[in-house]
């Protein structure tokens, strides 16, 4: 199954990141020119929120025009969850756009099997694959077909605010009773000691899948949704059930089950909150990103998920390929759009770097770069990463992940025990063997 294969491919990834250091159907323009042709194109990057992914996403377009003048490129911008909405009912109508954004493994195979995203391994086999970190667009595979070109690489950190933490004699925790001491210290001074928008659902999932690493080890998630293991595991309903006391130990932000990433996120870059668990497409906030208060962003470092109960490797990590570029099977200018995805990757990777502190899934040398020291920070990790475990909902198919996320909403509302989260998950996953 492309799920497993993926999750290994990852891994193998991130082993050589070393080398990093060394809607269809959009036809002819609305001129009436048979010549013109319009690329319908979605991204997730809104100005508001991705300033930097914006402007190079904007910057690229504009350059792929000046060189293809028959060619318009007709941009649709949406938040991450408006996106994923849209997508899904477009996908329904059979009206996908020509050029979109998608996910690894379990999210693509739907759209595989239903004959909507085009194989892209033509424009690969055409001098792009070698530009990509080993392992990276495999993720995109199914039955040895690529079906996205993914452009970036995460891992998942926390965040955290030197600031605050100086002001209360606090150090990053390495264990998790360091942890809980931190966020006892934080509450006991009226601080909020962790932002989370749980309204999006994958956020907790964070939480949850480093716990059940560290509790069970790197592979037993990865076993239960393959099913050559349980979610039934003891480690995964004593992941979920240490999730339930941080929730009881007020380490959230109150109302974060209502609240939505971008609302968690403004509220810690507001200094409202000590800490936030996201992955690095966040770093641009943090180094590169200008409308972000220079003091802020200098106050900002990260550390790795600590331990727990003397179990776990910190150097195992939560993450994998972001998103991909997709082109649809049924686009009335494919060629175009090929055409324009091979573009989009081949000058996304430096520009990324450069212009927005993004780990980008295609090679660069950093000698040849001037890179921000976080991102330098970063690259470490990744250079000494033992394990990385692809994001849990992006594993599962689209319906065992609606129940995943449903599941983790529930875990930290307290409206389900750690034995029945655990048991949800089983049913589901076991359907689909």
């Amino acid at each position: 199954m492309v799920k497993k294969k993926a999750v290994s491919l990852i891994s193998a990834a991130f082993a050589s990141v070393l080398l990093l250091a060394g809607c269809s159907g959009s036809g002819d323009s609305a001129s009436g020119n048979s010549d013109e042709k319009t690329i319908e194109f979605m991204h997730l990057w809104p100005e508001g929120s991705s300033k930097d992914h914006y402007e190079i996403v904007n910057e690229i377009i504009s350059e792929f025009e000046e060189e293809n003048p028959d060619v318009t490129v007709d941009l649709e911008v949406l938040s991450n969850e408006q996106y994923k909405d849209k997508i899904k009912v477009l996908s329904s109508s059979g009206e996908l756009p020509d050029v979109g954004m998608t996910w690894p493994a379990g999210y693509l195979e739907p759209y595989v099997e239903g004959e909507m995203f085009s194989p892209l391994d033509e424009i690969l086999d055409d001098g792009l694959k070698d530009e990509f970190v080993s392992g990276t667009t495999e993720a995109y595979q199914v039955d040895g077909s690529t079906y996205g070109l993914p452009l970036e690489l995460n891992i998942a950190t926390v965040f955290y605010n030197k600031a605050i933490f100086d002001e209360y004699g606090l150090e990053p925790p390495e264990t998790y009773e360091e942890f809980q001491s931190v966020v006892d210290t934080l509450v006991e001074n009226g601080v909020a000691p962790v932002a989370l928008g749980n309204k999006d659902r994958w956020t907790g999932s964070l939480w949850y899948m480093y716990l059940a690493d560290r509790i069970g080890g790197a592979d037993v998630l990865n076993k239960a949704i393959d099913r050559s293991g349980s979610f039934e595991d003891p480690a995964l309903v004593d992941a979920a059930a240490k999730t339930q006391e941080l929730v009881d130990n007020d380490a959230f932000i109150n109302g974060f089950n209502g609240l939505a990433d971008e609302e968690a996120k403004s509220m810690f870059m507001n200094e409202q909150a000590a800490m936030y668990l996201i992955a690095t497409w966040d770093l641009p906030n943090y180094t590169t990103n200008e409308d972000v208060p220079q003091e802020f962003r200098d106050s900002v470092g990260f550390f790795n998920f600590p331990t727990v109960e003397g179990e776990g490797d910190m150097n195992s990590f939560v993450g994998g390929p972001g998103v991909g570029l997709f082109v649809a099977e049924d686009s009335d200018v494919k060629e175009e759009s090929m055409e324009f995805v091979k573009y989009f990757t081949e000058n996304w990777g430096e520009k990324s770097v450069t212009q927005a502190g993004v780990i980008p899934a295609t090679k660069v040398n950093p000698d040849e770069v001037d890179l921000p020291d976080m991102y330098l920070d970063v690259l470490d990790e990744l250079n000494n990463a033992s394990n990385i475990t692809l994001f849990a909902d992006v594993q599962m198919s689209p319906d065992v992940a609606e129940v995943h996320l449903d599941m983790i909403q529930s875990l930290f509302g307290g409206e389900v025990t750690p034995e029945e989260f655990a048991k949800q998950h089983e049913e589901a996953l076991s359907k689909e063997e």
